[in-house]
């Protein structure tokens, strides 16, 4: 069978503001590169299609002609919120161009919403619902789309046929995503901006899902469950990536890396007695890291770690990131810099009783803390998470998906006035922290270190440019 895999482009970034998304971070879309190995090793005859990616036409209607161009059986669209409609636009006009090709969607957006698209958007013919390795096999192989779980199927004058899937019990049984059909990888990819010291970098998961609740975040591919591959199948991974690509560096993308303390030690001890010749950064929770692992992922090649915080007010914090404190987190941030890492905070702003005070409260806790980089995500109600039943009571919210990308308030709080009194809130921490001196100072030390980084950002500085006088904009419109 000829197979199509598509990421849409979408909407990535702010209305009205020049979209430098791609310029700031270009990621592998790793999950289309994992189904595209398994239909790969199962003989069929795969092209993945990026239209986010460095070679891909501006338009939909080219990048849809460019599909098209491979005569598929079937196409494959993963979706986000944001890039959900272009998804289902290109699916109606493959349809009434080649109405013998099976479309199919899936992605954490699809599997939250669940079969009720198909009732809207009548170019979709069927859509996975949680993890699509193996449903997308049997799909490809000609099973009978009803009875296959995990695939929601139109039927006409009847709900979709469903049956649920188990989880893929022993992830190790997948091959590596099929790096070699995306056109441009790893050269024209790039991991964001100063937060790597070599190039080629690329990405990697090493697990699935997350036992923790927090209320934020869509769980509905993955559910509760937990399952991470071995430390020799991560160590081969990376091996892979090193030897056959030239990668030098890898972010490690896991929702929650060392939550098996043991299996992160293997891993550190396969790499030290057969080192890659690479570094790489992950993230980590306050609750499952302590001295003796900083030290070991250093010893492996660790670079730069990553901490979930969302709010410096404790409130929020136990709202919404249940079993993190604040006294955990700043503990936390001086073991990994005493460790020599580097590290980042994560940050959302936005959140469900955030209010002027909260986000003052949050800014000079993330001064407190010297932080390498940050990143603070406006929050955005997802269908999957726990908030999300409760979003109408909780503030203003306009369910625009193209806008649900983490870059727009499509929220907001009854502590704030107005959407523009929260952007302006939002540009003021952000200011504060980059015209700090003492993050100045770390940052000028590791410009050399990435000095990759600083050849990008300098051939794009007119935009970069820009996107600041936006934020100064965004600031000089505050009342009085």
């Amino acid at each position: 069978m000829k197979v199509v895999l598509v990421q849409p482009r979408g909407s990535n970034w702010i209305p009205g503001h020049e979209d430098v998304s791609v310029i700031a971070n270009r990621m592998a879309p790793l999950g289309l590169l994992s189904l595209a190995s398994s239909l790969v090793q199962d003989g069929h005859e795969v092209t993945v299609h990026d239209a986010l990616g460095p070679f891909a036409p501006p338009t939909l209607e080219a990048n849809l002609d460019q599909i098209l161009s491979h005569e598929p059986d079937m196409v494959g669209f993963t979706a986000t919120t944001s890039s959900f409609l272009d998804a289902a636009e290109m699916a109606r006009q493959i349809k009434d161009r080649r109405p013998s090709t099976m479309t199919v969607a899936g992605g954490v957006f699809v599997s939250s919403v669940g079969p009720a698209l198909l009732e809207r958007f009548a170019g979709i013919d069927c859509m996975v619902l949680g993890e699509g390795e193996l449903t997308l096999r049997d799909l490809a192989a000609g099973r009978p789309p009803e009875s296959i779980p995990g695939l929601a199927v139109r039927r006409s004058g009847a709900p979709p046929a469903i049956a649920a899937r188990a989880p893929i019990p022993d992830l190790d049984s997948l091959p590596f995503p099929a790096y070699r059909l995306l056109p441009g990888f790893p050269a024209r990819y790039h991991l964001p901006l100063f937060n790597t010291p070599a190039a080629p970098g690329a990405t990697m998961v090493t697990s699935r899902g997350c036992p923790y609740r927090c209320t934020f975040c869509d769980r509905s591919v993955y559910k509760k469950t937990y399952r991470f591959h071995s430390a020799a199948y991560v160590h081969e991974h990376l091996a892979h990536l090193a030897r056959d690509f030239g990668v030098r560096h890898v972010n490690i993308y896991d929702d929650l890396f060392t939550f098996d303390r043991q299996r992160i030690l293997d891993i550190c001890d396969r790499i030290e007695r057969k080192p890659l010749g690479l570094t790489f950064n992950c993230a980590v929770r306050v609750n499952h890291i302590d001295r003796d692992i900083l030290s070991r992922l250093r010893a492996a090649g660790a670079w730069m770690i990553s901490i979930g915080v969302e709010s410096g007010d404790p409130d929020l914090l136990r709202r919404h990131k249940p079993g993190v404190r604040l006294e955990e987190v700043r503990a936390t941030v001086d073991l990994i810099h005493r460790a020599g890492l580097k590290v980042k905070g994560l940050f959302m702003a936005g959140l469900p009783g955030e209010t002027p005070e909260t986000m003052e409260r949050t800014t000079r806790f993330i001064l407190s803390l010297d932080l390498d980089d940050l990143n603070v995500a406006r929050f955005t109600p997802f269908h999957g998470a726990p908030l999300w039943p409760r979003i109408p009571e909780e503030g203003t919210f306009t369910e625009d998906w193209r806008l649900m990308n983490c870059n727009n308030f499509v929220f907001v709080p009854h502590g704030f006035e107005s959407r523009e009194a929260l952007e302006r809130a939002y540009a003021r921490l952000l200011k504060t922290f980059y015209c700090n001196r003492a993050w100045r100072r770390r940052f000028v030390r590791r410009l050399w270190t990435c000095r990759h980084s600083l050849w990008i950002f300098l051939r794009h500085l007119p935009a970069m440019a820009r996107v600041r006088r936006q934020v100064d904009r965004t600031l000089r419109s505050e009342p009085g």
